[in-house]
């Protein structure tokens, strides 16, 4: 449906080179917008090198054929020089420091929607639009305050809201998300109908904006090997006898609940070597190369200083579960900032800890200056770097970095 209108709104699409942001622009474009299609190119550094690949080349080739297709104008800009300061180098500092940063979400926040929303803003745009499956409403209340409102995707296997946690009511006043409301298998429908080359094209699984590198392979150009000792913990060890397994009531139950066990080589017994406790995060099963135990490894915690990693058997061992974690106070993000707490307020949600991850139903509380996320299940695998999203029903009120 056309907008009916003689002002065509201009609005910027990041063209990723993939089929949905192919399928945005083309829907914007069939509304009525004026459409300019801006490819980001985020990694080109020749001293971090995987393959003879070249995928941004070719993701930006696709996105040239695409913008030809609908007619629309089309760049490639180069924000390598950013994302190299912003992302990549935070990642490294992260995972060298044994926590598990999200590289799309600190994309998204760091990059599409800051530095190339501006690059978009000085061609003269009025909005930033993009690929997520994800949605947005606008409401003004009595007293004319507007507020804008990030849903998810009405696809639930492919919502991304989750990626946008960070985003802030400026930049969600500045965006659209013209897919959000459509299945996977419309977008493609659509795809094909419109003859676009990225109709079939499988979704990237590389990092955001980087391509089909694998963060094993991307984190040892920088990260290097430093063989270690693997410890088992056992699950009947009375390191977890004082774990918090009840209903929690109140703000010093749910920083009770919050606290992970501590750990020392002495508690359990030695089942190989590593190469580099910053390689591994909690919650891991692959990559430990242990055999011989009637059940499965996983990572319950690691310890870069000591470089050790610590292991149990069984996806229920209960060094993997908690019923709480904690949030620093400057690592809370209000999307909905009329929404925030005060000390001492909590507030019933639902939330999740990692993408695609059903949303399990909390309790935020605020101490004097930290938060405190109690879940009314316990939750395997809480990852230090990891952000957790908080939700009402469909809307994403707000995020915080996971402190332990």
């Amino acid at each position: 449906m056309s907008l009916g209108i003689t002002h065509k709104p201009k609005v910027v699409v990041g063209l990723s080179g993939g089929v949905d942001s192919s399928v945005a622009a083309y829907l914007l474009l069939a509304q009525g917008y004026e459409v300019i299609g801006l490819f980001m190119k985020n990694w080109h550094d020749d001293s971090v090198t995987i393959s003879n690949e070249c995928p941004w080349l070719e993701d930006s080739n696709d996105a040239l054929i695409v913008a030809e297709k609908l007619g629309i104008p089309f760049q490639t800009i180069d924000l390598s020089a950013t994302y190299k300061e912003r992302i990549v180098d935070y990642m490294f500092a992260e995972y060298a420091a044994g926590r598990t940063p999200n590289p799309d979400v600190l994309c998204n926040r760091e990059i599409k929607f800051d530095v190339f929303m501006q690059v978009a803003l000085g061609l003269g745009a009025e909005y930033v639009a993009t690929g997520h499956y994800c949605r947005k409403e606008t409401t003004t209340d009595d007293r004319g305050v507007t507020t804008q409102h990030l849903l998810s995707g009405l696809d639930l296997n492919k919502d991304q809201s989750y990626f946008l946690c960070q985003l802030n009511q400026d930049q969600l006043a500045k965006s659209l998300f013209p897919i959000g409301s459509l299945q996977k298998s419309e977008v493609r429908a659509i795809a094909k109908a419109q003859g676009l080359v990225t109709a079939e094209k499988k979704d990237s699984q590389g990092l955001c904006f980087i391509g089909k590198v694998r963060l094993p392979d991307f984190l040892q150009q920088q990260l290097k090997p430093n063989p270690g000792r693997i410890v088992e913990i056992s699950r009947d060890h009375a390191v977890y006898g004082d774990s918090f397994t009840g209903h929690i009531q109140d703000l010093e139950q749910a920083q009770k609940a919050s606290v992970s066990c501590s750990y020392t080589p002495e508690m359990g017994m030695d089942k190989g070597a590593h190469n580099g406790a910053h390689y591994f995060t909690v919650g891991q099963r692959k990559g430990l190369d242990v055999g011989g135990t009637p059940l499965a490894l996983y990572v319950l915690d690691t310890d870069v200083v000591q470089n050790v990693i610590y292991v149990g058997q069984g996806s229920d061992h209960p060094g993997l579960w908690r019923k709480a974690l904690k949030i620093s106070g400057h690592e809370m993000h209000w999307v909905r900032p009329d929404l925030a707490l005060s000390p001492g307020q909590s507030l019933e949600v639902s939330a999740r800890i990692r993408y695609r991850q059903p949303l399990q139903q909390a309790v935020i509380w605020r101490a004097e200056f930290d938060y405190f996320l109690s879940f009314s299940q316990p939750q395997s695998a809480i990852t230090q770097g990891q952000f957790a999203a908080l939700y009402l029903g469909q809307e994403l009120i707000g995020s915080g970095v996971i402190a332990r």
